[in-house]
């Protein structure tokens, strides 16, 4: 159990491989011909690695881009279903963008609305019910509560995206199917 490890000996094997005596170093951007130690010292960065890139989350940047399609899709939302937006002859999702023409839109309700008594009825009815029977009335107050998701989802140009938006209520469902209603029109 305790025997010693046989594949290490007691030389230092962290970093790349170096040469024994010579430290790794750069020149240091002055011009001076002077070299410094490269670990643990700022470095000067290329022309290349200093200009921005593309930013992450907005739609359409930091992902593959068709060719010829300019990022983020070149205009304002005419729709948008939570991270996909129609804009022109555009779909753009976070995936990339797809052609508008031809798009195959679907929506799912995954939501659920429960119908309960409060509460404060039931305390209500309890404390009313002692002094006079209407307070039984009480027990009549209902409470509705929304929750889940719809799905919306677009298939365009070989490529699938879909979007999970929260159901607020009741209504939610119809408002989506009405903006979705609108993509398929646009879609012919």
């Amino acid at each position: 159990m305790s025997d010693p490890n046989p594949y290490a000996d007691d030389s230092y094997k962290w970093g790349p491989p170096q040469q024994p005596g010579n430290p790794p170093t750069v020149e240091d951007g002055q011009g001076q011909g002077q070299s410094a130690p490269a670990y643990g010292y700022p470095q000067q960065l290329s022309d290349s690695a200093a200009q921005p890139g593309p930013g992450y989350g907005h739609p359409g940047y930091g992902y593959p881009q068709q060719p010829g399609m300019p990022p983020g899709g070149g205009g304002v939302p005419m729709l948008t279903f939570g991270d996909i937006a129609v804009v022109n002859d555009q779909i753009v999702t976070p995936a990339g963008t797809m052609p508008l023409k031809g798009a195959v839109w679907t929506a799912t309700d995954l939501s659920r609305t429960e119908e309960r008594i409060p509460t404060v009825a039931i305390v209500l009815a309890i404390v009313f019910a002692l002094l006079c029977l209407v307070g039984l009335l009480f027990l009549l107050m209902k409470e509705k509560t929304t929750t889940g998701f719809i799905q919306v989802s677009v298939t365009s140009g070989g490529r699938h995206h879909s979007t999970m938006i929260p159901a607020m209520g009741p209504e939610t469902f119809p408002m989506v199917m009405a903006q979705i209603n609108t993509a398929r029109s646009m879609s012919i």
